[in-house]
């Protein structure tokens, strides 16, 4: 062996082993992310126990069902190995801090608004090496955010964060997020994104080959591929649906009352239709009502199904979100979906915590 090939070997980076602990875990989104892009993720913590069984089965871990005021510290670092680089990840439900939110409660309130300090509590109890929270892109206006961040630089973990916009990062889906990294090891940013305008994955690339559905009817391979039954009206107005569309291409007689207001002009993406070519919506908790945003399928007469939304939230398409002989509860399932965080921004997330290390291991 050549001095240049001893010295390149003696050079090459060995990765160390990553692992982490995710809160507010739902059906593991964030954490199937995380596991696809090497971090070890043992185990997940939420106060719905109905994610259980989708959060074990997909990844492998355990599924801690608390309320999370009630966890410590200790609890958590059972998880972590002394030789690993440990990694405390979550997303806080994001109701309290969305725009909607802040309309009808008019200031910050609620028990739902202390979740961010449940979270600083137990980075103070256990500090981890690498810290990340995911949430709705209005939060980093909040007071509370504001003293998240001043208590995180306060343990003296270096803080950086930012407004991801999610096709950036190969997900199907028009979302918006706020991600925060916290490196106790040094400075750490989210990766650069992985695709541009033109290469953004879009409805067609997700759903396009998913067999057909109608209104009402189930596949009959795919438990969750099915929608609920439209009503006689609600399958004239999608009929006058067409992709991008608003409710002003329907005649008349098919407008609601509210569309006549003045008010009902700022909601002209209810009923309707997505476009093949362009990423989906904003996949939300009401994906399966065609009234309650543009969730009506590009082509066939229908609102989402179960797995074309989860799809859209770049699960695989074989993730599993209830027992094979279970029933499956849509509304149940369509909140786990509509909370969940997208997996291709975990695996961002989890690429930019490796290369972090990589980054601070050469020097």
């Amino acid at each position: 062996m050549t001095t240049k090939e001893t010295t390149r070997k003696a050079r090459k980076y060995t990765a160390p082993k990553v692992s982490g602990v995710d809160l507010f875990c739902g059906v593991g989104g964030l954490t199937h992310g995380l596991k696809k892009s090497g971090i070890i993720v043992r185990a997940g913590v939420d106060l719905d126990k109905s994610c259980k069984y989708a959060y074990e089965v997909n990844n492998k871990a355990k599924f801690i069902g608390a309320d999370i005021s009630k966890v410590t510290g200790e609890q958590i670092k059972e998880y972590w190995k002394d030789d690993e680089i440990k990694v405390l990840v979550g997303c806080a439900p994001c109701q309290p801090f969305s725009t909607h939110a802040n309309k009808v409660k008019g200031k910050e309130q609620g028990n739902k608004w202390n979740l961010l300090n449940e979270f600083i509590r137990l980075v103070s109890e256990t500090t981890p090496d690498i810290i990340s929270m995911e949430n709705v892109t209005n939060l980093s206006n909040k007071q509370v955010f504001k003293d998240f961040v001043s208590q995180l630089e306060e343990l003296a973990y270096n803080v950086n964060y930012k407004n991801i916009y999610c096709p950036d990062y190969g997900i199907p889906q028009k979302r918006r997020r706020l991600v925060l990294l916290a490196s106790r090891l040094g400075n750490i940013e989210v990766i650069p994104p992985t695709h541009t305008k033109d290469k953004y994955r879009t409805v067609r690339d997700a759903i396009a080959h998913l067999e057909p559905v109608i209104s009402g009817e189930k596949s009959q391979t795919d438990k969750l591929h099915f929608t609920t039954k439209l009503t006689e009206i609600n399958l004239k107005r999608i009929k006058s649906s067409v992709p991008n569309g608003t409710w002003e291409d329907w005649d008349e007689n098919l407008r609601l009352d509210c569309h006549k207001k003045e008010s009902g002009k700022t909601y002209k993406a209810v009923y309707g239709r997505m476009s093949w070519d362009e990423p989906a919506p904003t996949i939300t908790t009401q994906f399966y009502n065609y009234g309650t945003g543009r969730f009506g399928h590009p082509e066939q007469d229908r609102a989402l199904t179960i797995r074309e939304a989860s799809i859209l939230q770049s699960f695989p398409a074989n993730y599993k979100f209830v027992e094979k002989n279970n029933e499956v509860f849509l509304t149940r399932i369509g909140t786990h979906i509509g909370n969940a965080v997208p997996v291709n921004l975990g695996f961002a997330i989890g690429k930019s915590i490796l290369k972090h290390l990589k980054e601070i291991k050469n020097g």
